[in-house]
């Protein structure tokens, strides 16, 4: 039992076991019609994923004039904030660490290549939009950021497959997927606000941090100038371990809540402040295991949690009849399968050889467009942002639709590889 744990939360397949559940769930009424009722299944669905857990809650969404928790705003507003946590973690080090990702010259091309693969979907997905003339582009416009997303979980794991877990194409690949969150989460701060902005709520937030990492972090470190033993840090590390950091993100996560800021972005400010490593082995590392920071024990121990969360975000968001499917769904896939692999390509192309930045060593150029295919499973976070882009209803379902369907670029890729003669390389 504890092998076929591993094996789900490692391949993050709770996340795919809660989408397809939900899928057939909505579905249903087609699949099992009951007699009397032809939405018998739908209103089941929606009535499990809109159940309230607390009426009149301090938080919530308004609903009547007053704050309602339910299940889906349980998932996506409050539990979502861990996965994001971690998603920052790993941006901040590949920005923060002295050999971080994110430094210097090699990460230079992967940097132009994110840009390609965030523009090119972002082209592909408005141009169609608005060759389908003005009312579809008014209907759809909102949702331009939804195929600039790359799944990080998976396409890691589909580019190891592709290229083989020694292929310098992953790493570069696994580059492009922590410049390309970190983008991501920064469109959806600034474009999709949960509700009206009162940016003023925000220093709570900041004050949040602020304290934490002077109470917690600086001012022990201070103390023990020159001292070996390090005794406040070790006390502080010992007795209080994350409870201070966990209460700064409750205040945070209160904060974006009220900032109109989409709340599962609320511990973004919280994770610099942790006391973390000097070095970093890349997300899945099975060396990050030895490493015994305060980030990096968080992190770990919120692992198999968040897999469970995965679960049920797949649950509460995938439910999408496939009648629903439009022109949201094709333009979202367009913007991923073709939108992707050209604006990757053709950004990395522009700084290899122009700009003579170079790619590493044993990449083909070709590649690029692999990764580009790789690139486009945008699943988990195209996912997430269709779900902010648009009011429930048609366009949002179509939206989802093709956000679930991206992931038929594993496949494509799988064959972009064979077709460009990827030579395999294992550790």
């Amino acid at each position: 039992m504890y092998r076929v744990w591993n094996f789900l939360t490692n391949y993050s397949l709770l996340l795919i076991i809660g989408a397809v559940t939900a899928l057939i769930w909505a579905n249903m009424d087609v699949l099992s019609p009951v007699a009397g009722d032809p939405h018998y299944w739908a209103n089941a669905y929606h009535n499990f994923v809109e159940f309230v857990i607390w009426d009149h809650a301090p938080i919530g969404h308004l609903h009547d004039g007053h704050r309602t928790l339910t299940l889906h705003y349980l998932v996506n507003d409050l539990l979502m904030a861990f996965f994001f946590g971690i998603a920052a973690k790993e941006v901040w080090e590949a920005v923060i660490l002295k050999n971080g990702s994110l430094r210097g010259k090699r990460a230079a091309t992967p940097l132009f290549a994110t840009a390609g693969g965030m523009f090119g979907p972002i082209g592909v997905y408005l141009g169609l939009a608005l060759f389908l003339g003005s009312d579809t582009y008014n209907a759809v416009a909102n949702g331009w950021a939804i195929p600039t997303a790359t799944d990080i979980a998976f396409s890691y794991l589909v580019g190891r497959l592709v290229f083989g877990a020694g292929h310098p194409a992953v790493r570069f690949l696994l580059l492009l997927a922590i410049a390309d969150d970190a983008a991501g989460l920064i469109i959806l701060a600034i474009f999709y606000p949960s509700g009206e902005l009162a940016p003023e709520w925000l220093l709570l937030s900041l004050g949040a941090a602020v304290a934490v990492f002077v109470l917690a972090n600086w001012l022990p470190r201070r103390m023990d100038r020159h001292k070996q033993d390090r005794p406040n840090s070790t006390w502080v590390r010992k007795t209080l371990s994350f409870w201070p950091y966990l209460f700064a993100a409750c205040a945070s996560w209160y904060g974006f809540m009220m900032s109109g800021l989409h709340p599962a972005l609320g511990l973004l400010p919280i994770v610099p402040t942790i006391p973390h490593a000097d070095r970093s082995f890349g997300i899945f590392s099975e060396a990050e295991t030895h490493l015994h920071d305060l980030l990096n024990t968080i992190e770990h121990a919120l692992k198999h949690p968040v897999e469970i969360v995965l679960f049920f975000f797949g649950l509460c968001n995938a439910g999408v009849e496939f009648s629903s499917m439009g022109d949201a769904t094709w333009l979202v896939l367009a913007g991923l399968l073709i939108g992707k692999p050209i604006g990757i390509f053709i950004m990395g192309w522009i700084a290899a050889v122009p700009l003579k930045l170079g790619i590493p060593q044993g990449m083909r150029l070709i590649d690029l467009v692999v990764i580009g295919f790789v690139a486009a499973i945008g699943f988990t976070v195209s996912l997430f942002v269709a779900t902010v882009a648009f009011d429930a209803g048609p366009v949002q379902d179509a939206a989802k639709m093709g956000a679930l369907f991206s992931f038929a670029a594993a496949i494509v890729s799988i064959i972009a590889g064979k077709v460009t003669r990827v030579e395999k390389q294992d550790l």
